[in-house]
């Protein structure tokens, strides 16, 4: 008994080692093929897209992030989306396809897509396949649509009103790239508490706006 258990936990490791080395070759393949600006990095192709949507939102996980990256990514975000609703993939906006990736953008990028793959890599594998096959095809998109329309809303509060988004849309962009229906599940959920954040977030500006005039008109 104690045999097989060592056996069988040995085999998890090496599962685990494998999964983490193929993805941190995919993502090294795919910072260092970062081009001069968002279009021509991120390519047509709706699964090379997804990847990249993960990547690039993994940063805004983080409370160290570049200003304005959270419209590009909640921007992206509707993109993909829309992309994987349509079965074909939708260009960019013109505003959004210029965006620079200078040097800047992929120091950040390595240090904070390292930090998630490590998570990813021991959590992420090929389970309950049938929330990520065609006929999921429909919700996932919209879900993901409502990821990045969380993540590119202003709010009227200064906080980490980024984390949950960013969250959500890490979640499904992997559980899809990887085909993992309890990465999913996760992403549906971090999509529904991001959504009731940016909801709090303008009811409590909106009250403190109403008080702050009440407050000038005594």
């Amino acid at each position: 008994m104690f045999r097989s258990n060592t056996r069988s936990s040995v085999n998890t490791d090496n599962r685990q080692k494998k999964r983490q080395s193929a993805m941190e070759r995919v993502a090294a393949a795919q910072l260092a093929s970062m081009g001069g600006t968002l279009a021509d990095t991120i390519g047509d192709n709706n699964r090379q897209r997804l990847l990249w949507l993960g990547l690039l939102a993994s940063p805004l996980l983080f409370p160290v992030a570049l200003p304005g990256m959270a419209t590009g990514v909640g921007a992206l975000c509707v993109v993909v989306a829309l992309g994987l609703l349509l079965s074909r993939p939708i260009p960019l906006p013109r505003w959004l396809g210029r965006l620079e990736l200078n040097a800047r953008v992929k120091v950040v990028l390595a240090g904070m897509v390292n930090r998630s793959l490590r998570v990813i890599a021991r959590l992420g594998r090929p389970r309950w396949l049938l929330l990520s096959n065609r006929p999921a095809r429909l919700f996932n998109g919209l879900m993901l649509t409502v990821a990045g329309l969380s993540m590119a809303m202003p709010v009227p509060l200064i906080s980490f009103d980024n984390v949950l988004p960013a969250l959500a849309i890490v979640l499904i962009s992997w559980g899809l790239r990887l085909r993992d229906g309890w990465m999913l599940l996760a992403g549906y959920l971090a999509t529904a508490t991001a959504v009731a954040s940016v909801g709090l977030l303008w009811w409590g500006g909106s009250v403190a706006a109403v008080e702050v005039w009440s407050w000038a008109w005594r």
